[in-house]
C-alpha cells in the first residue's frame, strides 16, 4: 500500500524527525536521506529501523529493513534537500563517549568549539574524512552531528568517521592525558604558521567560531598557529580554514 495522505501517522512522525531537533535527540533515531548517504549509513552499520522509498524516483534495490512506499507528493514533502534520490532512511544513533577513542602516535584530531551552523559542521566533516583525520571533537556544541543539514552536507561522510561530542574541560583533560600536542588558531605575538607546526607527531587543532573565535577557555592551553596568508583579509570561513588545515596534515605525513 502506498501511502498518499500527509495526514499518515508515519509521515507526521518522520516529519517531526526532520524539523524538531528534541524530539529527534528523545527518540534516539535520526533520518537520512538519500541512495549514497543510506549505503555508506549502512557500510558503517548503523543500525536502520524503516525505509520511505518513492518507486517513481528510486533506482536503487531495495533495502531488506521495513518498507513504507509513498506518493511522489508525501515524498516531496518529507525530503529535505533540493534534488533527491526517492529514498529516506531512519536509523538509530549511536553515542560514543570521548574516552573510547584510541588515538594512534601519529594522530590528528580537529576540535571545533561551539560550532553553530549544521552546515558547516557538515562541510568539516567531509574535509576530515577526505584527509584522514582521525577523529573530530566538537566543544560546547550548539548542533549536533545527527541534525539533517549534517548529514546532508557530509555527504554521509558522518558514517566512517570517529565523532565525539563533550565539554571544553573533558576535552582538554583528554589532549592532556593523550599527550596531544594541542594548537589553537588564536592571533597574537606567539602565532607561528601552521607550516612549521609538526603534524607527524600526535596533534589537536583547534577552531573557535567564526564570528568570535576561541573561548578564553583556551588561550594559555596551546600553541597559537594559523594560516599565512596575503591578501587583506585576516580570516576565513571555518570550514575552509579546517579544510587547509586537515590537507596540511596529510601532506606532512606523506613526505
Amino acid at each position: 500500500m502506498i501511502i498518499e495522505s500527509f495526514q499518515n501517522e508515519k509521515i507526521k512522525h518522520i516529519t517531526k524527525l526532520l524539523t524538531d531537533n528534541r524530539f529527534r535527540k528523545k527518540s534516539g533515531v535520526f533520518v537520512v536521506e538519500g541512495q549514497q548517504e543510506n549505503e555508506r549509513a549502512q557500510k558503517y552499520h548503523f543500525e536502520a529501523v524503516e525505509f520511505y522509498i518513492c518507486e517513481n524516483i528510486f533506482k536503487g534495490s531495495n533495502p531488506k529493513e521495513k518498507i513504507h512506499l509513498v506518493s511522489d507528493k508525501v515524498y516531496e514533502k518529507i525530503a529535505y534537500r533540493g534534488s533527491s534520490e526517492g529514498i529516506i532512511g531512519v536509523y538509530k544513533t549511536k553515542e560514543a563517549h570521548l574516552s573510547s577513542f584510541k588515538p594512534k602516535e601519529n594522530s590528528t584530531v580537529i576540535i571545533v568549539e561551539g560550532v553553530e551552523k549544521p552546515g558547516n559542521l557538515g562541510a568539516i566533516l567531509r574535509s576530515c574524512e577526505a584527509f584522514g583525520i582521525d577523529a573530530l571533537i566538537v566543544a560546547d556544541g550548539k548542533t549536533d552531528f545527527y541534525n539533517p543539514n549534517v548529514i546532508r552536507s557530509s555527504v554521509g561522510c558522518l558514517f566512517g568517521m570517529e565523532v565525539f561530542q563533550a565539554e571544553n574541560s573533558e576535552v582538554f583533560e583528554f589532549l592532556q592525558k593523550n599527550s596531544f600536542n594541542i594548537y589553537t588558531t588564536i592571533m597574537d605575538e606567539t602565532s607561528k604558521d601552521m607550516f612549521v607546526r609538526d603534524f607527524t607527531k600526535r596533534s589537536a587543532v583547534l577552531f573557535g567560531t567564526e564570528h568570535s573565535g576561541l573561548s578564553d577557555f583556551w588561550y594559555g592551553k596551546g600553541q597559537n598557529t594559523l594560516i599565512p596568508m596575503t591578501g587583506s583579509i585576516d580570516s576565513l570561513n571555518l570550514s575552509n580554514a579546517v579544510a587547509i588545515t586537515c590537507y596540511e596534515a596529510l601532506r606532512q605525513k606523506k613526505s
